[in-house]
């Protein structure tokens, strides 16, 4: 899973300084569970601030200054231990590329998937996740005993302009599918861990070795990563 953030855009005002002018950045690691239970205390708060500070150990520390009745104000603290990752591992952290894919299609509304997937698990561990570029996009689940499929159909196939590694080729037969098939568990984890409806969610397969999604939403882009089974 990679999400990228802007500044800018979530912060009225932020200061950073890297390890050089040229390498403007920190690399942190954490349980996001803890940051998640930090930001629960700051639903109805007047304002949060996030520091990285030094304390027993390098933290995350999250000052929320919540609403009081009187004039004095009610600050709650939160360290959040953390690990500082050494730039010679920051390569690894490196948003991933998007592959060459052989078809992109953008996906259907993302609860109807879910609710078909939560069907489809109880049959087999592994469900066919196939589409091509006439806006044609089928899950299929094949035992020894069963075959099941769901079609959508009058899909949009999103263009991929400039870059042309990115982008599917051109020389594919429109109604010519491509197709991964995938852990079932995988695909349900992905669709079940949606906190967000997204303003658009792409999906790119690569026949036979992976299927990648994207989700964008305002300012906030997720990509999830499926690789294919045998």
């Amino acid at each position: 899973m990679w999400c990228e953030l802007s500044q800018g855009n979530f912060f009225d005002e932020f200061q950073l300084e890297g390890v050089s002018p040229d390498a403007n950045e920190i690399y942190l690691k954490l349980a996001p569970e803890n940051l998640s239970r930090a930001l629960k205390t700051a639903n109805n708060a007047k304002s949060l601030k996030i520091k990285l500070t030094k304390k027993h150990c390098p933290c995350i520390t999250l000052a929320v200054e919540l609403p009081s009745l009187t004039t004095s104000s009610r600050v709650v603290t939160h360290d959040i231990p953390v690990d500082v990752i050494p730039r010679k591992f920051w390569n690894d952290f490196q948003e991933p590329a998007v592959p060459d894919f052989d078809v992109s299609i953008n996906l259907p509304s993302l609860k109807i998937m879910k609710n078909l997937v939560d069907r489809m698990k109880n049959i087999s561990n592994f469900i066919v996740l196939e589409a091509n570029r006439n806006g044609e996009m089928n899950l299929k689940i094949e035992t020894d005993l069963v075959s099941v499929a769901t079609h959508f159909k009058n899909l949009e196939n999103p263009p991929w302009d400039g870059d042309e590694s990115q982008g599917p080729s051109q020389d594919r037969h429109p109604e010519t599918m491509a197709e991964a098939r995938i852990d079932i568990r995988k695909l349900q984890q992905f669709l079940a861990g949606q906190q967000v409806n997204p303003c658009k969610a792409v999906c790119n397969i690569v026949s036979g070795r992976i299927v990648h999604f994207i989700l964008l939403h305002e300012d906030v882009s997720l990509q999830y990563f499926i690789p294919a089974v045998a």
